[in-house]
């Protein structure tokens, strides 16, 4: 990731700031980490990360559930997750975008957050306008006694929006 893209990624929006949490999730074993070591941001997301400690990501956060992607056509374009802070107890959505959609150079609108199913609507909402950063985290989600999903869309203008939700869990 360039220093462009992490600066970009780090100065997202407010808009829509909720709170929400999703549920918990396996703990990782004892003497494993769940965060990667230092502050570059990652494919599997990294709650270390500058645009995650921007975002206000309890560092202790790990990935729970599935991970699902975004299709652009027949292409591949992002990969959507969730996490969860012990720590915290919160629940944030993650969206990572692609190198290789990066490289085109297409400006987009992002969201990111965690879906409750229990009051069937987005919360932990993060929006981005006119992105082009690479990693993107949604707002602290007290959703802890929910059922969630991590949650993202990506928006390219003259076509319909690009979303996804990971796995329900509960």
């Amino acid at each position: 990731m360039t220093i462009t893209a992490t600066v970009a990624g780090a100065a997202l929006s407010l808009l829509g700031a909720g709170v929400a949490s999703a549920g918990t999730g396996p703990v990782p074993a004892a003497g494993t980490s769940a965060t990667p070591a230092g502050a570059a941001g990652t494919e599997a997301g990294n709650p270390a990360s500058a645009v995650a400690q921007a975002a206000g990501v309890c560092a202790d956060a790990y990935q729970i559930g599935t991970t699902s992607y975004i299709d652009r056509d027949t292409e591949t374009i992002a990969s959507v997750k969730q996490f969860y802070s012990p720590q915290c107890n919160e629940n944030y959505g993650y969206v990572w975008v692609w190198k290789s959609f990066l490289d085109k150079n297409i400006s987009f609108d992002l969201t990111a957050g965690v879906w409750s199913y229990d009051r069937d609507s987005l919360v932990g909402t993060r929006n981005v306008l006119d992105a082009r950063g690479q990693e993107f985290w949604g707002n602290a989600a007290n959703t802890v006694s929910e059922c969630t999903s991590g949650y993202g869309l990506i928006a390219i203008a003259g076509e319909a929006s690009h979303e996804v939700r990971t796995a329900k869990r509960c």
